[in-house]
């Protein structure tokens, strides 16, 4: 592992250390390509694949099988000739395929003949009163910690939400010794009708027999309120109480820690700032990138893998990271890619992986009520932006996010938008009448991360860029 790129250009530059990515790094440099994996955490894995190489959890079973398919990633990605870079936060990609990289605090440039994306997901917004108190956190911060630290909650915890990950967690923390008190489902009643047409591929999936035998084991030792219809934190500066209705009645449960999670979104700021064009997904409800079938964008060279080109979970990560890799080969090593798994392979690979995904997509989609908050509750975490401050600017003018910069900046804090985009977008297509689509996003630019002056400043410089500044 290295800590500063080795050379000005690479072939392909992948960045993200996530399941797509690191099948990615590792099937470019298999075929000879000059790779260069960037990565921002402290080591490969991504989320999914979390401290992988050096989580104190070593009984597998707590973690369970899916987790430790990361390390045979990793090892692959070693064995390979890629170069790569922890700790490396990437703040711009133009479409010229020039990479602003800021590793160790100084910042650097590369130019890639193709980029592959594979930044990822980010959990959805769960944005209901309270939830930004401390002692609220989401599912990935808890499982993060968990995967990291071997740390697990001992005090009165409340789960509250939906989805996979939701039931994942759970499971993770009762096998390593923590404690749940009760877990409060938020799924739609009407989502498990809507779900029966793609129930048959779901059943013969993965997903199904892993599913069922998580959340029994789940259920066998946590209190499950299913059929959850509203949901308040509360507390003087610290959480105190969850309050939520089931069934039309209020219960409130004194609590020390909330975890929230619905679901998971494309991670879209860097490929929405190199100008990839993007769709709303009414099924998934969040902004995925227009691809072709190689996983190829609208922007020429760059290409989208993994999570971050729609959720598909691990298995399909690996494949469409892959199916990116082996796409990028034929255009620039033509001949190297017979080496490779055909493409007619992958293809069938990734429908195998695929299948019984659209039954999940449909059973959590999440209640509007959970995703569309009124009243005081806090959008824009960053600027304290509430509903009401949004629906007020509507009423005097702002018609979309960009506008609603001007007016209560939005989208402007450090997060730049990531906690409250979609929420923004939903919110100001209601109140005015319009789709999502219509109403559109933030309008991303570089850099898509905080960066100091002094790394600026670190950016290598040539004697023409020295002449330009005295000259001035």
């Amino acid at each position: 592992m290295t800590v500063a790129p080795k050379r000005e250009d690479y072939d392909v530059v992948v960045i993200g250390a996530g399941p797509a990515g690191l099948a990615a790094a590792a099937t470019s440099a298999e075929a000879g390509l000059s790779t260069l994996l960037l990565d921002e955490n402290i080591g490969p894995g991504g989320q999914v694949f979390r401290a992988i190489s050096s989580t104190p959890v070593t009984d597998r079973n707590q973690l369970g099988a899916d987790y430790w398919v990361g390390a045979d990633l990793v090892q692959s990605l070693r064995a390979s000739n890629a170069e790569v870079i922890q700790r490396a936060m990437v703040w711009s990609l133009d479409r010229n395929l020039d990479i602003a990289v800021s590793v160790g605090g100084a910042s650097a440039f590369v130019k890639a003949k193709r980029v592959i994306l594979a930044t990822g997901a980010l959990e959805r917004p769960f944005p209901i009163p309270g939830w930004t108190l401390p002692g609220v956190m989401t599912a990935g911060a808890a499982q993060t910690m968990l995967k990291s630290s071997a740390l697990v909650p001992d005090g009165r915890t409340v789960i509250a939400g939906q989805g996979p990950l939701l039931w994942l967690l759970a499971a993770q923390i009762l096998r390593l010794g923590g404690r749940i008190d009760r877990i409060l489902d938020t799924t739609e009643r009407g989502n498990y009708f809507a779900a029966l047409p793609h129930a048959f591929a779901f059943l013969t999936s993965p997903y199904f027999a892993k599913g069922l035998s998580m959340m029994r084991e789940v259920k066998a030792k946590v209190q499950v309120v299913t059929g959850v219809t509203e949901l308040t934190a509360s507390g003087d500066g610290q959480l105190a109480n969850v309050s939520y209705v089931a069934g039309g009645k209020r219960e409130t449960l004194p609590v020390d820690l909330l975890l929230l999670h619905q679901g998971v979104v494309p991670n879209v700021n860097l490929a929405m700032a190199a100008g990839v064009e993007h769709r709303w997904d009414e099924l998934q409800l969040c902004w995925s990138p227009v691809l072709d079938a190689n996983g190829s964008s609208s922007v020429a060279g760059i290409a989208i893998a993994g999570d971050g080109a729609g959720i598909g979970g691990a298995n399909a990560a690996v494949v469409r990271g892959r199916i990116a890799a082996r796409a990028a080969v034929e255009a620039l090593a033509p001949a190297a890619a017979a080496k490779l798994a055909s493409m007619a392979t992958l293809r069938a690979d990734l429908a195998k992986a695929e299948r019984g995904r659209a039954f999940l997509d449909t059973l959590f989609r999440p209640a509007p009520q959970f995703r569309i908050p009124s009243g005081d509750t806090i959008v824009c975490r960053c600027e304290e932006v509430t509903a009401k401050d949004v629906l007020d600017s509507v009423a005097i003018g702002a018609t979309g996010p960009n506008q609603l910069k001007a007016y209560r900046r939005t989208g402007m804090g450090p997060c730049q938008g990531r906690l409250c985009g979609l929420t923004v977008t939903e919110l100001m297509a209601q109140a005015r009448g319009k789709s999502p689509q219509e109403i559109g996003y933030y309008r991303l630019r570089a850099p898509v991360k905080p960066i100091t002056l002094a790394e600026l400043a670190a950016v290598p410089k040539t004697e023409d860029d020295v002449k330009a500044v005295v000259r001035g």
